[in-house]
């Protein structure tokens, strides 16, 4: 029997074009610096020329500067990375608590926790793009869903693989209750309420303590601007210090003096809540 020509051709059911379109969801991994190979490149050369400077005012000698450049610059390539990890848990703990607003406007419309999460979805796929940890996260939670893994199981790996303690206590109390109390919409709205007031005590912290990281950065490179000057300014005044036993000695000592300052106020300035 021959075709018909003018006949329609055969479209796939939208279910079957979805199955067929759909790719398996990454598990994203926090452990993994986001930074790209631009990212370590740039870190490099910024530690390399921060190590450089330091150890050419402390000690006038190229090769010692150059190698020692270099060596802070690869510490400083693995403390960027640590920083983008920061970042990011930071950054996906707003995300987070942006899906608990979303759900607790739908469950308080009479919505059950998965209609609440296909409605945050959507609510916020118009906030963050596709590919944001909080929209990945999402995917992959319905997905376990889909393939019979309960809410409770998929909010606890997201927690374990983000270390996020407003997570791991969302999802313990949720697999506590999950299927045997109403009061799911109570929890979110509270677990919300909770990151909502560390991230506004946060923002206070920070604020206050801008003003003494500016003093302590000023404190911490004062040193280093008046031997840069007084070196290439004082005719000679700062010769011993580049040229004997006993200057280089004290140079030394100013150095690691000057190392244990930096990374003492870097810890002290660092309030975690």
């Amino acid at each position: 029997m021959e075709d018909n020509l003018f006949a329609p051709t055969r479209e796939e059911a939208p279910a079957q074009r979805g199955q067929k379109d759909r790719q398996p969801v990454a598990v994203p991994d926090y452990s993994i610096s986001p930074s790209g190979p631009l990212d370590h490149l740039l870190a490099f050369f910024i530690g390399f020329a921060a190590g450089f400077a330091v150890l050419f005012i402390f000690y006038k000698i190229l090769p010692l500067s150059v190698a020692g450049g270099a060596l802070v610059g690869i510490v400083y390539v693995f403390a960027a990375a640590q920083n983008a990890i920061h970042k990011r848990l930071t950054k996906l703990r707003v995300e987070f608590y942006d899906l608990l607003e979303a759900m607790s406007v739908a469950m308080r419309a009479g919505n059950p926790v998965l209609k609440a999460l296909l409605s945050a979805q959507g609510d916020l796929s118009m906030i963050y793009p596709e590919d944001s940890d909080i929209m990945v996260e999402l995917n992959l939670i319905l997905s376990r869903f889909n393939n019979a893994v309960p809410l409770s199981e998929a909010f606890l790996d997201f927690a374990r693989r983000s270390g996020l303690e407003d997570v791991e206590s969302f999802a313990s109390v949720y697999a506590t209750i999950e299927g045997k109390s109403g009061r799911a919409d109570e929890i979110i709205r509270e677990t919300q309420q909770i990151i909502a007031d560390k991230m506004e005590i946060e923002m206070e912290i920070d604020t206050m303590m801008t003003a003494a990281k500016s003093e302590v950065n000023i404190m911490l490179f004062m040193p280093l601007v008046i031997l840069l000057v007084i070196g290439y300014a004082g005719a000679g005044f700062m010769d011993a210090l580049y040229t004997t036993p006993l200057g280089r000695l004290v140079a030394t000592v100013g150095l690691v003096v000057f190392i244990v300052s930096f990374i003492m106020a870097r810890k002290f300035s660092n309030i975690e809540l």
